[in-house]
């Protein structure tokens, strides 16, 4: 099912809780959401459906990814650029990504 937006920045801040196999349904209300917004948009994590869980959805060059409680293991080749987000209005924010 396609979900709201959330907007707001306390609640998107807040710890995330572990996923389990009983949050099957977020993951695919996440992905439902993440198709609706496929024009503008290619990854979600489940805070942005007012969901506190560590799942996120992603477009993965044409195949869409879930992950449960996802952890970067690995950093490499760091350069700065700008992204939007859905849930955060306004313009586009300076971040740091890593190639690997």
């Amino acid at each position: 099912m396609i979900k709201e937006l959330i907007h707001d920045p306390i609640f998107l801040a807040q710890k995330l809780e572990n996923t389990t196999i009983d949050d099957k349904q977020v993951a695919i209300d996440l992905l439902d959401t993440l198709v609706a917004h496929k024009d503008s948009c290619v990854g979600m994590a489940a805070n942005m459906i007012g969901v506190k869980k560590r799942i996120i959805a992603f477009d993965n060059n044409g195949e869409y990814m879930i992950m449960y409680n996802p952890e970067i293991i690995k950093k490499d080749g760091a350069y700065d650029t700008e992204e939007g987000c859905l849930s955060l209005l306004g313009d586009p924010r300076k971040c740091r990504r890593y190639k690997v």
